[in-house]
C-alpha cells in the first residue's frame, strides 16, 4: 500500500519505518528539514533499539520524508502521528492538531477518489471526528463516511522496545464507522494480523481512543499500587521485591508492572493519565482513584531522598545520581524520576554530579537551567561523592563497585545488582 505518515517524532518515524518493513511505500510529511534530511539520509534522530537498521534498509526504497504536504495525494491513507501537547490542568493542546487536519486536507482537495485519514496520536474521544475529521472535511471538500473516511488507530509502543512492539503486538486496536476503513486497516495490518498471538480489536472510534487512556492509567494505577505495597512493606521492615514477586505469581494479576520503587514517568503515562483526569473532570466526574494514582507516584522521588538525608546531612554534600532516562534502554527523560530527584537534592543544598549512558545531552537541551554537573562515566560520577541515588536501572549500574567515593551511601530506586557487604551504607526504597 502507499502510506503517508504526517508527524516524524517518536511515534511517526517509528511506525513509518515498520510499515516499510511490512512492505508498503512510505512517505513521511514532516515539517523539520533536519529530521526530513536525517530520515533521508537513513539517519534516526531518536534512539530507539532496532529503528536505525530499518531506517537504514528502507529510506531512499519504500522510505522517504518531505516538508510537502502534497505527497498525500499520491496515497491510499494517511496517518496522523502528531504530538498533543499538555496544559498546565492536563488538558490536551490541540493546535498542533488542528494545523495538521487543515494542511491535510487542503492537499486533499486536489483528489477525486476515497482517501482514509487515520489517528494514531493519543487523543480524547471525539477529537476523530469533532476535529480532525471536521476540519479534514472542510478544507477537502470531501464528505465523512463517502469519499473521506475516518478511523483511530492507538499505539502501544513502548520507549527501548518499540520496534518490536509494532511488529509483534499484543492487541491492534482498529476503531472505525465505516467498511471501506475497516478493511483498508485489515489490508494495512496483514503480515502483523497473520500472528496467532496478535489479537484484533475491531470497535468504534470513541470506543478506540478511550482504549489507550484506559490501558495507560490501569498500568500506571497498578505500577502506583506496587509503590503503596513497597512503601507499607519497607515500613513492616520486609522486602517488597519478595512481598511482590508472590503477588505476580497470581494470574489474575501477573508480575509485570509490579517492580516497586521511583515510579513511572515518560512521555505517556502521566500525559494520559492527566488527560483523563483533566477530560474526566470536564465531563463532570472527579477521578478520585486516578488522583491517588499521580499522587502515590509523586511521593516516591521524595521519599528517596528522605531515605538518603537519614544517613548524611545534604547540606554541602556531593551526591552521584546515576541515571537520566525515565527508564533504561532509551535516552527519553520526560517527566523522568530522576529530575525530580534532582530537583530534590539541590533544594535541600546538596550538589549534583549525574550520569548517563545516552540522556545526558537530552537533558542539557531540554533542561538547560537544571543544576547538574555531567560526569563521562558512572566512576567518574563516583569519584570524591558524598553518597549515590539510582534512578535508572541501566544494566551497566549492576556490580559497580563504587570505588572512589568519599563515603559509600547508596539509595537505590530500581533495585539494582549490588554488593551490599562493600557499602557503608546500602538501602533499597522500598526493601
Amino acid at each position: 500500500m502507499h502510506v503517508s505518515i504526517v508527524g516524524s517524532g517518536y511515534v511517526g518515524t517509528t511506525v513509518a519505518a515498520c510499515l516499510a518493513e511490512l512492505g508498503h511505500e512510505v512517505v513521511n510529511v514532516e515539517i523539520d528539514d533536519d529530521i526530513v534530511e536525517a530520515i533521508n539520509a537513513g539517519e534516526t534522530p531518536i534512539h530507539e533499539p532496532g529503528l536505525a537498521d530499518l531506517l537504514a534498509d528502507h529510506a531512499g526504497s519504500r522510505l522517504r520524508a518531505t516538508t510537502d504536504y502534497d505527497a498525500v495525494v499520491d496515497t491510499d491513507l494517511t496517518v496522523l502521528c502528531l504530538p498533543t501537547p499538555q496544559d498546565d490542568d492536563g488538558a490536551l493542546d490541540l493546535e498542533i492538531t488542528r494545523a495538521g487536519a487543515r494542511s491535510l486536507g487542503e492537499a486533499l482537495a486536489a483528489t477525486d477518489g476515497a482517501h482514509l485519514v487515520v489517528v494514531k496520536s493519543t487523543v480524547l474521544p471525539g477529537t476523530t471526528e469533532g476535529v480532525v475529521g471536521s476540519i479534514v472535511a472542510e478544507t477537502s471538500g470531501k464528505r465523512v463516511g463517502e469519499d473521506l473516511h475516518l478511523a483511530m488507530n492507538p499505539e502501544f509502543l513502548r520507549m527501548s522496545t518499540a520496534v518490536t512492539d509494532f511488529l509483534e503486538p499484543d492487541k491492534v486496536v482498529l476503531g472505525t464507522e465505516t467498511d471501506h476503513a475497516g478493511a483498508t486497516l485489515r489490508d494495512l495490518y496483514a503480515p502483523i494480523l497473520e500472528r496467532p498471538e496478535t489479537h484484533l480489536v475491531e470497535t468504534g472510534i470513541r470506543e478506540a481512543e478511550l482504549i489507550k487512556y484506559a490501558n495507560n492509567a490501569f498500568l500506571a494505577a497498578k505500577v502506583s499500587l506496587a509503590n503503596e505495597l513497597g512503601n507499607v512493606s519497607k515500613a513492616y521492615g520486609a522486602d517488597a521485591y519478595e512481598v511482590l514477586e508472590a503477588v505476580g505469581l497470581d494470574d489474575r494479576i501477573s508480575a509485570r508492572f509490579l517492580r516497586s520503587g521511583l515510579g513511572w514517568g515518560g512521555s505517556c503515562f502521566p500525559k494520559d493519565v492527566n488527560a483523563l483526569r483533566a477530560g474526566a473532570r470536564e465531563q463532570g466526574y472527579d477521578p478520585e482513584l486516578l488522583d491517588a494514582v499521580v499522587a502515590v507516584n509523586d511521593r516516591q522521588p521524595v521519599a528517596l531522598v528522605d531515605r538518603l538525608e537519614g544517613h548524611l546531612s545534604l547540606e554541602g554534600a556531593r551526591v552521584a545520581v546515576l541515571g537520566l532516562a525515565f527508564k533504561p534502554g532509551t535516552d527519553d527523560v520526560r517527566a523522568s524520576r530522576a529530575l525530580d530527584v534532582i530537583e530534590h537534592l539541590r533544594e535541600r543544598g546538596a550538589s549534583v554530579v549525574a550520569y548517563d549512558p545516552v540522556a545526558m545531552e537530552n537533558v542539557r537541551t531540554r533542561y538547560p537551567a537544571l543544576e547538574v554537573e555531567y560526569a563521562e562515566s558512572a566512576a567518574a560520577a563516583l569519584e570524591g561523592a558524598d553518597a549515590c541515588v539510582v534512578a535508572t536501572d541501566w544494566p551497566a549500574f549492576d556490580d559497580l563497585a563504587f570505588d572512589g567515593m568519599a563515603r559509600r551511601i547508596v539509595v537505590d530506586g530500581r533495585r539494582i545488582a549490588v554488593d551490599e557487604d562493600a557499602l557503608e551504607v546500602y538501602e533499597g526504597l522500598t526493601w
